[in-house]
């Protein structure tokens, strides 16, 4: 079987590819290397995927790519090629429409033509904007971030090809991934090394919003169910089940590093919801979904990760 995982070489990709390509898959990745944080990140994140016969590394954008002969043979297709970040998404929204949604329709376009066994499309919590808890996935939709509006679009794309075309797609909503990887823009990435080098952490608002984290190994999983199972049409909400306000976590890294966090805090982000919390009912009965990982091992395993990447 042969799969195209598209954004390889960022966080939640490769480490998706690699899971592949361990359970005897051969594994086409595609990712452009944009410039939203440091290339060279990325390009540690395949270092290993590249010593395997059964991967491929394709950098090109979705956009320009011949997308008929990136998809010979393909088998399935996990899409998480994404422009990431709810801060820039107010200040770059072309790029969001540009990476996000024409890249998607323009792969869904190419894919309605081959006959494939599932097209898996990384989606977000940032659909939900703020609403009832815990969030269903049948909840009113109402994104507060361009960056959570783009990844809504994507979803309708994936929806409308299946429902004309018979494009056999499913979407996952992630919620606030964590782990070894983790871009360094993201919350618990900035927090870690600030702490352990003795330096200040900002936080946005008052640090009473809410998470639902779910470490990367449950997000990964959640991938792989999905190609054991009849669901094509479906959306799942892929959550963690460690659902605690900013404070909360920074006290569980202050134990865990045994080191007191010296907080800033300011103004809340626009577009920066005030909760989020998975319902993963759904994806429980239907996929067999169950998160493994509490907060505080995850956290222990990123802190290790980060202080293996600060000491080379």
């Amino acid at each position: 079987m042969r799969c195209l995982v598209t954004g390889c070489a960022g966080f939640i990709g490769s480490h998706l590819a690699e899971k592949l390509v361990e359970s005897g898959f051969e594994v086409v990745g595609i990712d452009s290397f944009t410039d939203y944080y440091d290339r060279r990140i990325k390009e540690t994140n395949v270092q290993d995927l590249l010593k395997s016969s059964n991967f491929t590394l394709v950098k090109e954008d979705l956009l320009g790519v011949d997308l008929d002969k990136l998809l010979e043979g393909i088998d399935y297709i996990f899409h998480h090629a994404a422009q990431a970040g709810v801060l820039a998404s107010w200040e770059r929204f072309e790029t969001y429409l540009n990476n996000n949604i024409l890249a998607t329709q323009r792969l869904l376009e190419s894919v309605k033509k081959i006959s494939l066994k599932s097209f898996i499309f990384a989606s977000s919590s940032s659909v939900y904007g703020d609403c009832e808890l815990p969030m269903r996935e049948d909840t009113l939709l109402s994104p507060v971030s361009p960056y959570g509006v783009s990844k809504l679009a994507c979803e309708s794309l994936c929806y409308s090809y299946w429902k004309n075309f018979g494009v056999p797609v499913v979407s996952l909503r992630y919620f606030t991934v964590y782990g070894p990887r983790q871009r360094p823009d993201m919350a618990f990435h900035k927090f870690i090394r600030a702490m352990l080098k003795g330096e200040e952490i900002t936080i946005y608002g008052d640090g009473d919003q809410t998470r639902d984290f779910t470490y990367i190994e449950d997000a990964v999983n959640s991938n792989i169910l999905v190609m054991e199972k009849a669901c094509t049409g479906e959306i799942f909400n892929i959550g963690g089940g460690s659902y605690i306000s900013v404070n909360g976590a920074i006290k569980l890294l202050e134990e865990i590093i045994g080191k007191k966090a010296q907080i800033k805090y300011t103004e809340k982000m626009k577009g920066d919801m005030r909760a989020t919390w998975a319902d993963i009912k759904k994806a429980k009965k239907m996929l067999g979904y169950n998160p493994r990982f509490n907060l505080k091992e995850g956290l222990i395993e990123e802190i290790k990760w980060i202080k293996g990447v600060m000491a080379k």
